[in-house]
């Protein structure tokens, strides 16, 4: 691209496509090896290198980009090296027709011989990035080795140790150097010998259920509840049983004893438990009139924290009463009783049904609490489409339908370390329009750059958006763009770049997505350059970029 007026020489950049569209370019610290010897008019007058980003002197001698800024940084009057003449930087000029040459010049591949491409210099950084002779690393987690890439997936297949593969007993994936592992100590499936030696191969997973049946593992005798302690294999334990058959009886003879004696015991004690019996009566009679006093209570009292509370207390009272009622059942069961109990689960079983009622209110409460949840979540998603349509509205009054855009990017500092850490690589400005029914487009920012200018410049992108007039629209999209980064000082030392649309460039189609591939300049400003102290085109951590379409010959509709 060529801009279509004179601007300063650190503002002159070439024209790329973002990472996602085609660009020509070429590092400049490879050694290439040319096609053909390369001619002295393609060499750069300083450092006698292929020229990059060509520039022409006054004089007529060409030099790189870097290197006229070299000069300039070197002497305050920089000279020419060839004649000695002085180099004025107002005539300096970037020679686009040298630049084109020189990127159609023709170069080996650096895999000579393995690979006897011949391709333009241009295309040098994509052939490499398809060349089958190019060593690259491995994609593995974990593996370093570097391999060509026509020798890539044979690699990833066969020979890789971090390759996965699957378990042949539980047909799970797992990483190759790794396997063994897996297998003693995760796989289920895993064949494993009986701990009790019993000569089966067991799956791992299985091997609990085998130790209950296995015949070697030794186990408790039957008869240990009665006293007998032995411990004896399972395959044995029917011949215990009939050796020891005198010895268990004679235990289960003692065991009976004990147990007579206990149940006189507590024949002597269900007395006591009669008086408790009555007791627990009356405290039932008191638990019904404080019920009744609780019912009054809570139809008269509004405030629910206080009914919940009292509910609550109440609640604690019957738990503690039916655990007491359980376990004098459970006591007279044990005892087997004669006395007739009937009259008193009677009264349990009303007690029952008045805690049950009292947990219907509790369920009430419940339910109660609910409602109020599902209010408040309505509530909160009312606010978030209130905040929306706010944030809309916003947008709306800010856009600009005059094929004009001043995008105010604040928190530079902040964004620039956002997009250094790879959180957020890139920014897009509001939508702005060429008309009311024009085309939609916006710009995009890479703070940290973005291809060649990744780490070193402020990378800048022209977007065409879908809009909703496209149908009515001439395409591909053709006018003049203008990208500007604003001095701030009043001196209008603005950086300006110039391009035309390519109307064979898919970036300039009529977009099929909600957006086409952006195109502009990976180089737009240096970072030394835009933070400089001297320059003022960031002043409170805040810089302007603005966007100018040429409506030039653009039927409005």
């Amino acid at each position: 691209m060529a801009c279509d007026e004179p601007a300063a020489l650190s503002g002159i950049f070439t024209r790329q496509n973002s990472v996602s569209a085609v660009s020509l370019d070429f590092e400049p610290d490879a050694d290439y090896k040319f096609v053909e010897t390369l001619e002295d008019r393609y060499k750069c007058a300083y450092c006698h290198l292929v020229l990059r980003n060509p520039h022409q002197t006054g004089c007529g001698h060409r030099f790189c980009q870097q290197c006229i800024l070299s000069l300039r940084e070197l002497n305050a009057v920089p000279t020419c090296p060839v004649d000695k003449e002085t180099i004025k930087m107002h005539e300096v000029f970037k020679d686009n027709c040298c630049k084109r040459e020189v990127l159609n010049l023709h170069v080996f591949c650096k895999n000579i011989p393995a690979c006897n491409s011949k391709i333009i210099l241009g295309r040098y950084q994509e052939h490499l990035q398809q060349c089958l002779f190019e060593s690259v690393q491995c994609i593995n987690d974990g593996c370093c080795d570097q391999i060509l890439r026509k020798d890539l997936k044979e690699h990833l297949s066969q020979h890789c140790k971090f390759r996965e593969e699957m378990c042949q007993y539980c047909n799970k994936y797992v990483v190759l150097i790794n396997i063994k592992n897996h297998e003693k100590n995760d796989c289920p499936d895993y064949p494993v010998p009986c701990l009790q030696n019993c000569s089966q191969i067991i799956l791992k997973k299985e091997i609990e259920k085998h130790h209950s049946v296995c015949p070697e593992a030794e186990v408790d005798c039957p008869y240990k509840q009665y006293g007998c302690l032995v411990k004896v294999k399972r395959g044995k334990l029917a011949e215990h049983e009939n050796g020891a058959l005198r010895e268990h009886m004679l235990q289960i003879l003692d065991k009976n004893s004990q147990l007579e004696e206990q149940i006189s015991d507590l024949y002597k004690s269900l007395e006591c438990k009669e008086i408790k019996i009555q007791q627990l009566a009356e405290a039932i009679k008191k638990c019904e009139k404080e019920f009744r006093q609780f019912t009054q209570l809570f139809g008269k009292n509004s405030n629910l924290m206080v009914s919940t509370q009292a509910l609550a207390s109440h609640l604690d009272k019957s738990a503690r009463l039916e655990s007491q009622v359980k376990q004098l059942i459970q006591m007279a069961n044990q005892q087997q009783s004669k006395l007739d109990l009937r009259p008193l689960f009677d009264t349990i079983e009303n007690v029952k049904q008045k805690i049950a009622l009292m947990e219907t209110y509790d369920q009430r409460l419940v339910v109660l609490e609910g409602q109020s949840s599902k209010h408040d979540l309505q509530i909160n998603i009312h606010k978030a489409q209130l905040n929306k349509n706010e944030e809309r509205f916003k947008l709306l009054e800010g856009t600009c339908y005059n094929g004009k855009l001043i995008w105010k990017i604040t928190d530079y500092k902040m964004k620039k370390k956002e997009a250094v850490e790879g959180r957020v690589l890139s920014i897009f400005s509001q939508p702005f329009y060429t008309s009311r029914c024009g085309y939609r487009l916006c710009a995009r920012a890479y703070l940290n750059g973005d291809g060649s200018g990744k780490g070193t410049h402020v990378s800048l992108y022209f977007v065409v958006m879908r809009g909703e007039f496209d149908s009515l629209l001439l395409w591909p999209f053709k006018q003049k763009v203008t990208l500007m980064l604003l001095d701030q000082s009043g001196k209008k030392n603005h950086i300006v770049e110039v391009f035309r649309a390519d109307p064979n460039s898919s970036s300039f189609k009529r977009p099929d997505g909600e957006m086409n591939i952006a195109s502009g300049c990976p180089r737009f400003v240096p970072h030394t350059v835009l933070e400089n102290t001297k320059n003022t085109y960031i002043r409170d951590d805040t810089l302007f970029l603005k966007v100018v379409v040429d409506l030039t010959d653009l039927e409005e509709l």
